[in-house]
This record gives C-alpha cells, structure tokens and sequence, in this order.
C-alpha cells in the first residue's frame, strides 16, 4: 500500500473533522493508496471519548468514517473532488473501542456523468465487517475543484 499525503494540512485555517492531522478533536485520518485492489484504506484506532453505549463507537462516528474515505476514494480514482450527495449505511455489528484498529475501505464502483458510487466497508480488528455503507457523490471539475474547494491536483498527494 502506497501512503497518501494530506496536502490539505498545509492550507492555513484548515481544520477538517476527518482527516485534519492537527485538528485535536477530530478522527485525524490518515489514507493508503491499494492499487492492486483499487481501493483506498485508512487504518484508525477508535478513541474512547467517541463511543456512544459504554465500548461501543457511535454510529455518527461510523458513517463520518465512511464519509471521508469517500472524499478520498474521488480523490485517487477521478482525481477531483466532489460533495456526499446521498448515503446509505448498514451497521451490521456493534465495533468495540477496545478491540484496537480498524480498516476502513472505499472503492469506487462506477462514475457516470457528474455522479460517483463508492463502496465502503469497516473491519474490526479480527477483520470482521461491522458496518458498510453506499455513498453517492457529486463531482465537479477539477478547474471548480481546485477554486471552490481547494484541491491540489493530484500529484500533490504523492509529494
């Protein structure tokens, strides 16, 4: 797997919830390029001021997860950015804070138009599925990417 680096962080004021490495209170992130599965990755270790019942990570959290790997997945395989448009999330076992690191993956599934489809997936550590989710986005240009929302191109993320 190929690290992804976050050319975001070096914009000042930059503070995204996801994946801002300096954001304290946020998931901070980090993504891997599998380009053998055509997938992106990101490894994450649940915090416990996350949790919603007592072990068990927040379901919110769950799908901002999926959400960001999203981002991401547009990001390496359309080389643009683009906005969630429309998600559809299955939780299909509680994930433990305790049990350690977890894997959560986006691979698109088809473009068409201006429209991107992303699977996405979270492993526990036992890499059983916990929760998977469909996630529609809208894309734009990368001429409107890079002045609306400050994309870098994608080369910048492999600098």
């Amino acid at each position: 797997m190929i690290p992804i680096a976050n050319p975001f962080n070096e914009h000042n004021g930059y503070n995204c919830f996801g994946c801002a490495t300096g954001n304290t209170h946020g998931l901070q992130m980090k993504f891997f390029l599998d380009s053998e599965n055509e997938e992106v990755v990101s490894i994450w270790n649940p915090k416990n001021h996350l949790q919603s019942y007592p072990n068990i990570l927040h379901g919110g959290i769950q799908s901002t997860l999926m959400d960001e790997i999203s981002s991401w997945t547009v990001y390496m395989f359309l080389k643009t950015a683009g906005v969630t448009s429309r998600m559809e999330i299955r939780y299909r076992k509680p994930i433990s804070i305790e049990d350690g690191e977890l894997k959560i993956v986006g691979k698109l599934v088809k473009s068409e138009k201006r429209l991107a489809f992303i699977a996405t997936k979270i492993l526990n550590s036992k890499g059983e599925l916990c929760a998977e989710a469909n996630i529609q986005f809208f894309t734009y240009p990368e001429s409107v990417a890079r002045e609306k929302f400050n994309f870098p191109g994608y080369e910048a993320f492999f600098s």
